[in-house]
């Protein structure tokens, strides 16, 4: 299910929030979890029923894993049942996201004809199963308390954070759900969670889509653009990407505060980073967090030298691209991020001299290039758009991209202000000028919500947000992160 869908802004939105603290309300906290379990899961099923079983059975078995390591500790089988737990949770993200790549790649480097197994991808098992993984570790060393199997069901399963993130961690979450003073309706906490979750719609509906819309007219006519086509389809990937994913978190965000649940932030103005580790501080929080907890300190971090820490580095990136799909183009995805930073700690009293400025320059400059990689399908096609890029081709814009930002409401609106008749080009660089302003000079959602304050002001610009986007669902898209 989408939060951007008349089905859930309409009927699984309120009904969920409705019934939680209804049940709450009569002191009915068992059912109130076993409910909000329930609408999770049909959350979760509502595109394919079929993958409530993986994400049950991973649950079942990660619980499973959990009560045998606490049966288990002080003994020899102790770290072998924790090795065991990761082993399942691995083998099943490779073999759901994996096993046609691998096939492809056995099939190119030694010849064969192997057939695809043609595997429809669970939708978030990246996020769930790296969120059982860290629960895993977590329990394995001692730092996990004894949780109902109900509570941890609905810590994986809160809706959410499912399928796009933040991957949250058990102690952030499972003593929220067992808060009682968090059970009861917070009209300041609903007012607030509105608020963003509005932002957030509007950042998905009418910004990233229509971003969207130019980045996938560009990709499919790769041939027929020119220097200035180029950069605007890659940059319009830079944008899309950026609402998108931003739009998802503020929404989560908004969502759980408007059921008493802080979700960590998982997005802080990543585009305003002036080096590349800055960046990742602020892209994808919680899945830096996990690699850095998870993967980079058991490697041992940077206490085995500088030629071993550059060596981890590069280790985390290419699984963090690999994480995100795949393919090959994640993995030079990952990598190309990898050496950059490893560039960035060698050079590190050069960087520190550079102006704030260039700094920012040459990481924003950097993060487009590797978004064009990302993006396309193959490296091919990534290489292509690059070339159109330099290759001095300064012709007009075509119309078609003008169109495409054209949305009836602006026609409407532009008409009146006789602009476009003069420059037709003004409204296709206003949207850029305009996302990048927003980009780089508006305070994020976590921002805004540490000085919200319930005013009727606040709460009449959510309605016209929430109007203006509900009354253009017609585009409805699914989120980026949804496909990792």
């Amino acid at each position: 299910m989408l939060f951007n869908s008349y089905v859930f802004v309409l009927l699984f939105l309120p009904l969920c929030l409705i019934g939680y603290f209804t049940l709450n309300h009569f002191k009915k906290y068992k059912l109130g979890q076993i409910f909000l379990l329930g609408m999770s899961l049909w959350f979760y099923g509502y595109f394919n029923p079929s993958y409530l079983l993986i994400i049950l059975l991973s649950i079942v078995i990660n619980y499973g894993v959990y009560i045998w390591i606490e049966k288990t500790r002080g003994s020899r089988w102790c770290k072998p049942v924790m090795i065991t737990g990761l082993l399942i949770n691995v083998g099943i993200l490779g073999y759901f996201k994996y096993m046609d790549f691998f096939i492809e790649n056995i099939n190119a480097l030694f010849k064969t004809d192997i057939d695809f197994l043609k595997i429809l991808l669970p939708l978030g098992i990246s996020f769930f199963t790296f969120q059982q993984i860290s629960f895993v570790v977590d329990a394995y060393r001692g730092e996990v308390p004894r949780y109902s199997f109900l509570h941890y069901a609905c810590y994986v399963a809160y809706f959410p954070q499912l399928i796009a993130g933040p991957i949250v961690t058990h102690d952030e979450l499972v003593p929220q759900f067992m808060d009682e003073k968090k059970k009861k309706l917070n009209v300041d906490n609903l007012a607030s969670g509105f608020y963003i979750f509005t932002f957030g719609l509007a950042k998905k509906v009418l910004l990233a889509d229509t971003f969207g819309n130019i980045v996938t007219y560009g990709f499919t006519t790769l041939d027929q653009l020119t220097s200035v086509t180029a950069l605007m389809v890659m940059l319009a990937y830079t944008i899309q990407i950026y609402f998108d994913f931003s739009g998802y978190c503020d929404m989560a965000i908004g969502i759980g505060k408007m059921m008493n649940i802080d979700l960590p932030v998982n997005f802080n103005s990543p585009y305003k980073a002036l080096t590349i580790t800055e960046f990742w501080d602020r892209w994808h929080m919680t899945l830096t967090r996990f690699f850095t907890k998870y993967v980079y300190i058991p490697l041992g971090g940077n206490r085995k030298g500088k030629a071993r820490t550059y060596v981890n580095i590069m280790i985390v990136y290419l699984v963090s691209g690999l994480w995100h799909g795949a393919s090959w183009n994640f993995v030079l995805w990952g990598a190309m991020h990898g050496i950059f930073c490893v560039i960035t700690r060698m050079f590190k009293k050069f960087f520190e001299k550079l102006h704030p400025a260039l700094n920012w320059l040459l990481t924003f400059s950097f993060v487009n290039v590797a978004w064009v990689f990302f993006r396309a399908e193959t490296i091919h096609q990534a290489l292509t758009l690059l070339k159109k890029l330099v290759s001095w081709n300064f012709a007009a814009v075509d119309r078609v991209f003008i169109d495409i930002v054209r949305t009836a409401e602006l026609k409407k609106l532009l008409s009146l202000t006789g602009i476009e008749r003069v420059y037709p080009q003004f409204l296709i660089t206003a949207f850029y000028v305009v996302a990048m302003v927003l980009i780089l000079g508006a305070d994020n959602a976590y921002e805004k919500l540490q000085r919200f304050k319930p005013k009727t002001s606040n709460m009449l610009f959510s309605l016209f947000l929430f109007t203006w986007c509900f009354f253009s669902f017609a585009g409805i898209s699914t989120f980026l992160y949804f496909n990792f």
